[in-house]
């Protein structure tokens, strides 16, 4: 039985390189992890994924793993390489009996009064350290050692939650955190080292020392941070021996390490703490680009009983590297408005976009990111400091009880989501970014409009920003249309605001993808083979047996998706999908022969929230227009008394897991097969077709104001309020047409008729399947107390459309 590694894994930028350390094909990897956090994770190799909201959510994370333990296998090795992840991981290790540091060995680099004991025990220099539950311990700490102290806890990381406190009435106005272990110490006015590199359990490997510039407190009130690597022999000498000594006192087994001590001005050494992981901020980034060494890979290797792959020793005459933290110049939560990054010496850096809102924890998200690299340290901090005094981010405070603005990206057209930006903008203040001039949206969004190009991600990045900048409150971005959601995600991403992540919109957008995943996840799905020419295709029919369908991997609409019962209608069905067209849509390579699922089909709609998939709305689906698959009517009406409800659930709650979705609002369509439920598709936006409308005339639940909520950061309404129906029903030429004239006014009138919505206007050309997308003349949508009356309603009312057509010959 192979093995199982779980990994759990927080960073959203690319600090390890999984799929690099270990072979993912000989081994099996899963990862828990968060949703923007798998962007850079070999999710398509991976054995399985969970998504969490947080790795610091310690319930979460155990659901996690006890899901994978049942879908994959009972884990061999669980690793985590991020502090804050540590000590979870090695109570799981002590649960599950596994190899690698448990919670007593990995307590005296987690519990800072341990450590200093440990330290004291071992006749190593430490700051006098003591227990602070109260006010009282820390004056009677004070009252030895002098003012003024540090107050920490005593498992914390990068100085979160630590106080300088100066005097005793500074300490009677200081709050302690509660249900927090607290340590005191004193403050010491000497500068601060650290030294990054691995112990291979009897003796130093690779190691380099570094000096702060300011410190990791300094950094919490605003001020930025550096750190330039040390090239005076003479220190590093002193620096070596006792961080072999540390680390012999620390450390059981060979880890890296990232050890802080204090230089005195009269070059006293004095040990501060020693993590057992990789030092973080921009020091593995360092060692992997200016020296050519993984501490990532090294810690992964060490936790996983691989080789250590890093070498004994650093060559003599390596670069001096070093790196630099500019904060924002505001406290977060806060919105980036501009970014000023000088040309002084930076290998590398990273900063936020303009408009994007900082509200995250940590050195990954704390400002803008610089990386150095120099002859010697003089000349590495000579260019870390100029670069200091002339960056700056400037950022506006973002005020949680203001009033939100939402961003809309594309529009539609009037007859189909009119309806929607009226409901939008009748509950939230709407601003909307399309490609041209504004007409009938005016209405609801008065002068809050940019133009963009929608196709491209830099400029709609930059009109979200420029519409949310100057704005109080926090903002969000959403979009309805197909096309549009790789660029929304995108820009969602760079602005930091809630969205599907554009790995989660890729895997819905290319139907292979989703295929492929809901395969590895066990989700019941279809049968399929990708082709890339005809003969693969025939194969491929061949192989799964007739009838199949054959689809482009990347269209929207079922455009281009037929049914082939034949090898004649596959070769048909070949280059229907292959010269199909959707606009603004690439089709991506190649097309998708899968099996042809018999049953019903439905379309059901989620609100997702924190990775709950919600179902809220079931629509049946009306078909036509055989062998190819156009939708001409939806009805929605109550399901959860159907023999399928409950498998339905569970089946979609599975797909959205595997896809990777957590955030917003989806559109999964199905067959009720004779086997069960299988996924047909997912779509990571609203359902077209009115089916938004249909779901709340018929239940009360507007989806509509539920995408909005999840894209302004608030949870939902999606309570029902009625249980009633509601059916759609499109109108097409009997042939291929010309539409002279068209009026549903009459039709509107008809008891039981919600609405009659003109698609066709006067001159429109309609090519009925497969010569044209989605060809219809009307809709007319009805309300009743059970699919009969709907019926009734919408038979009587399609009587009363009156059109004029003319043949159209192309």
């Amino acid at each position: 039985m192979p093995d199982h590694i779980i990994v759990i894994h927080r960073w959203t930028d690319q600090y390890a390189d999984y799929a690099e350390y270990l072979d993912h094909t000989a081994h099996r990897v899963s990862y828990v992890t968060t949703e923007r956090a798998a962007e850079h994770l070999p999710v398509e190799r991976a054995a399985a994924v969970r998504l969490v909201d947080s790795t610091e959510n310690e319930k979460a994370v155990r659901e996690a793993v006890d899901a994978l333990t049942a879908d994959v296998a009972a884990p061999t090795r669980i690793v985590a390489l991020q502090e804050t992840d540590l000590d979870l991981a090695a109570v799981l290790r002590d649960e599950f009996a596994l190899p690698g540091p448990g919670a007593d060995e990995l307590r005296p680099v987690r519990d800072k009064l341990l450590m200093a004991h440990r330290l004291t025990e071992a006749g190593l220099p430490v700051p006098p350290t003591a227990e602070a539950p109260d006010h009282a311990a820390v004056r009677d700490f004070a009252a030895l050692h002098g003012w003024p102290v540090l107050v920490k806890p005593r498992r914390g990381t990068a100085s979160s939650d630590v106080t300088r406190i100066e005097t005793a009435d500074q300490l009677a106005h200081c709050i302690l955190p509660l249900g927090t272990e607290m340590i005191v110490q004193p403050w010491l006015p000497h500068q601060i080292l650290h030294v990054d590199g691995v112990f291979t359990g009897e003796r130093l490997g690779v190691w380099r020392a570094s000096r702060y510039l300011n410190t990791c407190l300094d950094f919490t009130t605003g001020q930025a941070l550096g750190s330039v690597e040390l090239d005076d022999a003479a220190l590093l000498e002193r620096v070596g021996a006792l961080t072999l000594d540390v680390a012999r006192a620390l450390l059981s087994r060979a880890s890296v390490f990232h050890l802080e001590l204090f230089l005195s001005d009269t070059g006293t050494l004095t040990v501060l703490e020693m993590g057992a992981r990789p030092g973080g901020a921009e020091v593995p980034f360092v060692w992997r680009e200016v020296h050519g060494v993984d501490l990532m890979a090294a810690a992964f290797a060490h936790q996983t009983g691989t080789p250590d792959p890093t070498p004994a020793t650093l060559p003599d005459h390596t670069p001096v590297g070093g790196w630099l933290l500019v904060p924002p110049s505001v406290p977060q939560p806060c919105r980036v408005t501009s970014v000023t990054v000088p040309d002084t010496g930076a290998y590398a850096h990273r900063a936020p976009e303009a408009g994007r809102t900082m509200n995250s924890g940590g050195y990954e998200h704390a400002g803008v990111r610089f990386r150095f690299s120099g002859a010697d340290t003089a000349e590495t901090e000579a260019a870390l400091l100029r670069t200091a005094r002339q960056t700056l981010l400037r950022c506006e405070p973002v005020d949680a009880a203001a009033p939100r603005r939402l961003v809309l990206v594309g529009c539609g057209n009037p007859p189909y989501r009119g309806y929607a930006l009226q409901s939008l903008a009748a509950t939230t203040e709407t601003a909307l970014v399309q490609a041209h001039e504004p007409d009938w949206q005016r209405a609801h969004i008065d002068d809050r409009f940019l133009a963009a190009d929608t196709a491209d991600t830099d400029a709609v990045t930059a009109a979200v920003a420029a519409l949310l900048t100057g704005r109080p409150g926090h903002g969000g971005i959403l979009t309805w249309d197909e096309t549009l959601l790789a660029t929304t995600a995108e820009a969602a991403r760079r602005l930091n605001l809630p969205h599907l992540t554009p790995q989660g919109v890729r895997a819905c957008r290319d139907k292979l993808t989703t295929r492929r995943l809901l395969a590895a996840a066990g989700v019941p799905s279809a049968r399929f083979q990708h082709a890339h020419d005809l003969a693969a295709a025939q194969t491929s029919a061949a192989e799964l047996g007739l009838p199949v369908v054959v689809k482009p991997r990347g269209l929207a609409g079922s455009v281009g998706v037929t049914l082939a019962t034949t090898p004649e209608e596959v070769e048909r069905a070949w280059e229907e999908a292959t010269s199909s067209s959707f606009p603004g849509i690439d089709p991506l390579a190649g097309a998708i022969v899968e099996e042809y699922l018999t049953g019903p089909e439905i379309s059901v709609d989620c609100v997702v929230d924190q990775g709950g998939a919600h179902v809220i709305n079931v629509a049946r689906k009306r078909l036509g227009f055989a062998p190819w698959f156009e939708e001409v009517g939806h009805l929605v009406a109550p399901w959860r008394h159907e023999p399928w409800a409950l498998d339905v659930e569970t089946v979609v709650t599975a797909a959205h897991r595997a896809l990777g979705l957590r955030t917003g609002v989806t559109h999964t369509e199905l067959r009720l097969t004779p086997d069960g439920p299988r996924i047909v598709e997912v779509n990571g936006r609203l359902g077209g077709d009115f089916i938004p409308l249909l779901g709340r005339l018929a239940t009360g639940v507007d989806q509509v104001a539920a995408a909005a909520a999840l894209a302004l950061g608030r949870t939902p309404d999606i309570a029902p309020s009625s249980d009633r129906c509601a059916e759609v029903r499109f109108l097409y030429p009997e042939h291929d047409a010309v539409v002279r004239s068209l009026d549903v006014r009459d039709a509107a009138a008809c008891p039981g008729i919600a609405d009659a919505v003109a698609l066709a206007a006067p001159g429109t050309v309609l090519r009925l399947p497969p010569r044209g997308v989605v060809p219809r003349l009307a809709a007319l949508i009805a309300v009743g107390d059970n699919p009969n009356r709907c019926a009734a309603a919408l038979d009587r009312a399609q009587r009363e459309v009156h059109c004029s057509l003319e043949p159209y010959d192309s």
